[in-house]
């Protein structure tokens, strides 16, 4: 393993200092009236797309980068990536300011959109790598090298010489992933990159993503709305909210902030009558009951829906991180 892939430094990966970004946009009124209006008088607004924020990532770290659309989370990666220029603070990545897209950062970064395709559809991805290799001016042995080594890492060995077109989606992402580290980027921006795999697939790419990070010791910010990803993957995460980074470490600190209940989860062998739940419990359906409880009060709790007699299934476990998720983006804590 090259030295490239473990970088000696001790410097985050990436560091913003009051980093912010805002856009002016003309607003008019519609019709043929509006449109004179704003002929005569354009009325421009700001739209606050990233709030002043500071933030540092170290090397090697896996970090999840979480928030609804709209709440800054892409405008903070295209920062980082360099696709545009903050209005003001500032932010470095790798020692580089990304805004001026100089060949020495676009080397050390990498992209992997689960929307949009680097590949080829028609030839190969060893034909796509090709392309990179000139690209990114690779020399022969350090190309073979690393086509090598990704495609041990990676899995690629029988897909790596067939036509992307004919690949399955899961196939096709595993590719996209390597072709995107072909360069021996030290940092990995993934954007959505489960999105519209079935199970299997997903739970692949996510050993993918793992052992990216961990065997080729590769810094990895991942923006997802899957919390499966989220919570398989990402030891650290970053929560984006109307422009404000809410919330900034591990999904346990998480969980205790919004959710430090317990949920109680019952499936009775016959629907109750609603006059005979517990105060708090709910229906998900005619015979499973739900309650939410905490850890002192988790004991009583658990003895009221035994009590409603019948019980076929009895469960106690943390808060899924859908439902923590869906408490952190309907909330305003944390804001500033």
């Amino acid at each position: 393993m090259s030295d490239a892939h473990h970088p000696s430094s001790t410097l985050p990966v990436i560091r913003a200092s009051s980093l912010s970004k805002s856009y002016r946009r003309h607003h008019q009124d519609p019709g043929i009236r509006g449109a004179l209006r704003a002929f005569a008088r354009r009325r421009t607004e700001e739209k606050v797309a990233l709030a002043p924020l500071d933030l540092e990532v170290a090397p090697g770290e896996f970090v999840g980068l979480l928030g609804p659309n709209g709440a800054g989370k892409t405008t903070l990666v295209k920062l980082c990536c360099g696709l545009i220029r903050p209005t003001s603070g500032e932010v470095s990545v790798l020692g580089h300011e990304p805004s001026r897209r100089r060949a020495a950062f676009l080397q050390s970064i990498a992209v992997v959109f689960g929307q949009k395709s680097m590949l080829w559809w028609d030839v190969p991805t060893i034909d796509s790598m090709l392309v990179h290799k000139a690209m990114y001016s690779l020399d022969g042995a350090t190309y073979r090298r690393r086509v090598d080594e990704l495609t041990e890492v990676l899995d690629l060995s029988e897909v790596i010489d067939v036509p992307v077109r004919r690949l399955s989606l899961g196939e096709r992402m595993r590719c996209e992933l390597a072709l995107s580290l072909l360069h021996s980027p030290r940092s990995l921006f993934a954007d959505e990159p489960t999105i519209g795999l079935d199970v299997t697939a997903k739970q692949a790419l996510r050993e993918m993503l793992a052992r990216t990070n961990a065997e080729l010791g590769t810094t990895v910010v991942l923006t997802s709305h899957d919390m499966d990803d989220v919570e398989a993957l990402c030891r650290r995460v970053l929560l984006v909210s109307d422009g404000h980074l809410s919330f900034d470490g591990d999904i346990a600190a998480l969980r205790a902030r919004l959710a430090p209940r317990r949920l109680i989860r019952a499936v009775l062998a016959r629907p109750p009558r609603p006059e005979d739940l517990p105060p708090g419990a709910s229906l998900r359906d005619e015979s499973t009951v739900l309650i939410e409880a905490s850890e002192d009060e988790l004991e009583a709790a658990t003895a009221a829906v035994l009590a409603l007699g019948g019980v076929r299934d009895l469960s106690v476990q943390e808060v899924d991180l859908d439902t923590v998720m869906a408490r952190a983006y309907g909330t305003a804590w944390g804001r500033r």
